[in-house]
């Protein structure tokens, strides 16, 4: 089963909250591989904020979308800084969209049509 995807169960296809599935209350918790225990969305997002390694995949995720092609080494400084501003700003997602902006790679983005 997937753990994580309990946490959000409250939630309809659509985003609307819910208590009920059909008549049967919904069980927002569950249990990550490690064996910490979260009781809805609130604890997972807590749980997952302390998560470096998390926090750097949505960075390299989120620039690699930016970008428009997927990361290479010299990409690195770049997440490392982007991931340690996010850490800084609580985790704020405006904060990460400014740092992707205001990056190096970013910045150099070539609007060339590179077609065959």
């Amino acid at each position: 089963m997937d753990p994580i995807g309990f946490a959000f169960e409250n939630f309809d296809a659509i985003g609307a909250w819910r208590d009920l599935d059909g008549n049967s209350p919904i069980d927002p918790s569950g249990e990550l591989p490690d064996g910490r225990s979260f009781s809805g969305a609130k604890d997972l997002i807590n749980i997952l904020k302390t998560e470096e390694t998390f926090v750097r995949t949505i960075t390299e995720k989120m620039l690699t979308f930016a970008l428009g092609r997927g990361l290479e080494y010299y990409d690195k400084c770049a997440t490392d800084e982007i991931t340690a501003i996010l850490i800084e700003s609580d985790h704020q997602f405006s904060a990460l969209v400014k740092a992707i902006v205001l990056s190096e790679p970013f910045q150099k983005v070539s609007l060339q049509n590179e077609s065959l």
